[in-house]
């Protein structure tokens, strides 16, 4: 009888929100496919051989796994966590070694002749609920440092397998596992230094050529040193408060680099840079020496990031040399430093003509022309947004977004109502999947972030992505179903 209650308890406790969110964006998904793939010539939408037949499998045997899931009890991921990690960790290392090679990467492993699987899609529930895990043990904070290495090191460990599959774009998507940390307690210095890598990247190559007049200084690298000390400077200041110090680095750093300025332009011109390499190595020593001093470890940390802010701009000068020319390509047009709309920005070019020529209504069902005619690559995959705006118009376009931010404020609903730790950390993991995936697919589709190559969850064509983004939601869902079981 307790048995019976608890089952009875669970059924009427599943968000049924949630599910009906899932099954509109997976018919609506299912229809994108249709539009994006459908041939005159083999007019059945539901055969096999046709795309959209074998999305709509993937799509049915997606909720058959959903149910599945919701019936695997919460204790059993407490238990297991670790063991699944484990496991899909030794799949991805496999991966490396024994899939063939894909469009350049060996990330897909083949089942049978005409069915691929990809493990990086299925490895995000695994990192999920190993940091869950890891997180709901007693005395865990993320302030200690040995905690915040270990949760990031669960992250860190899957980027590096899938690199090394040679699939940077899907190494990415974990980097999103970062904003759950940071709702868990983390500092916000660590969002702050990767949003000063990105600000040191992007001003850094895009004004590397230029020069500033009359003086052989580059503005990228001239520009980079400048942010360099204002952003350690300003760390010094709002995390300890040290105004003498403040003083003293701002007035030698700006100072000197006033004064090279000046000399360089008035008396004999020179590279500035060298000075201003030597007045950031000047403050950087500064700051360990308040560290050793004082004994304050944020002096220690601020020195860290000043000596990274310093070097990013030239560790990633050499490595963006050796990257491939069409990675490079790609890079200099989302830039705007090269203009290649027959290359690398073939993609992105088309996909704005198909989204614009849907105007406000879009030209109906199956009755996209740049779609027919196959402008766009990719279109039933990472650029199926474009197959929505050209079918089905702006307002088609938006209410695919509305449709994602009533999902994406469900999955913040559910992890905040959850009663332990384990649950709100899963479910804040899956909701900054959810959420890369949505901002980084939509963006490159628009022009608006690098063309990287990850799916639209729930629309773009493919089992692993539908089984993986099922797998995420459905074990959230099924925790959220027992949050009332304990006290009832």
């Amino acid at each position: 009888m307790e048995q019976e209650k608890g089952k009875k308890g669970i059924f009427l406790s599943i968000d049924w929100i949630t599910i009906l969110l899932y099954i509109i964006l997976i018919v609506w998904g299912w229809f994108s496919v249709c539009g994006a793939c459908y041939d005159f010539n083999h007019p059945d939408l539901f055969s096999w051989e046709t795309n959209s037949g074998k999305q709509i499998v993937w799509a049915g045997t997606s909720l058959i796994l959903a149910t599945i899931l919701m019936l695997i009890e919460k204790r059993f991921y407490d238990t297991a966590a670790y063991v699944i990690y484990g496991a899909m960790m030794l799949l991805l290392i496999l991966t490396i070694f024994i899939a063939p090679d894909t469009k350049g990467s060996r990330s897909w492993l083949p089942i049978g002749s005409s069915v691929k699987i990809q493990p990086a899609e299925f490895a995000k529930f695994a990192v999920a609920l190993a940091l869950g895990k890891l997180i709901d043990k007693y005395g865990f904070s993320v302030k200690k440092p040995k905690d915040i290495a270990t949760a990031i090191g669960l992250i860190i460990f899957p980027m590096l397998l899938i690199i090394c599959q040679k699939e940077t774009g899907s190494a990415l998507v974990y980097a999103a596992f970062f904003l759950m940390l940071y709702r868990e307690g983390m500092t916000g210095s660590l969002l702050f230094t990767g949003f000063s890598c990105v600000t040191y990247f992007v001003v850094g190559m895009k004004y590397r050529a230029d020069v500033i007049s009359y003086m052989p200084v580059s503005v990228g690298e001239f520009t980079v040193l400048l942010l360099a000390m204002i952003f350690t400077i300003g760390m010094v200041w709002i995390y300890c408060h040290n105004t003498k110090a403040v003083r003293i680095m701002a007035l030698s750093c700006f100072g000197s680099t006033l004064l090279a300025l000046l000399f360089s332009l008035y008396v004999i011109p020179f590279n500035i840079c060298y000075v201003m390499l030597g007045a950031c190595i000047l403050m950087i020593a500064y700051i360990i020496g308040l560290a050793l001093y004082t004994r304050i470890y944020r002096y220690a940390l601020i020195a860290l990031f000043g000596i990274l802010s310093t070097s990013f701009f030239y560790i990633t000068d050499t490595m963006f040399s050796h990257l491939g020319d069409h990675q490079r390509t790609r890079i200099e047009v989302l830039l705007g430093m090269k203009d290649d709309p027959r290359g690398a920005g073939y993609n992105v070019n088309q996909a704005k003509i198909a989204i614009g020529s849907g105007g406000l209504y879009g030209k109906g069902f199956l009755n996209g022309t740049q779609t027919k005619l196959k402008y766009v690559p990719e279109q039933h995959t990472d650029f199926i947004f474009c197959t929505v705006g050209e079918e089905e118009g702006f307002i088609g376009a938006a209410g695919v977004l509305i449709v994602y931010l009533f999902f994406i404020w469900r999955l913040i609903t559910l992890a905040e109502r959850q009663p332990d730790t384990m649950g709100r950390v899963y479910g804040y993991c899956v909701l900054s999947i959810f959420l890369f995936h949505l901002f980084i697919n939509v963006g490159m589709v628009l022009g608006l972030t690098p063309v990287i190559g990850i799916p639209l969850p729930f629309f773009s064509y493919g089992g692993s992505s539908i089984w993986g983004f099922t797998l995420l939601l459905f074990i959230f869902l099924r925790m959220d179903a027992e949050r009332n079981l304990k006290n009832p």
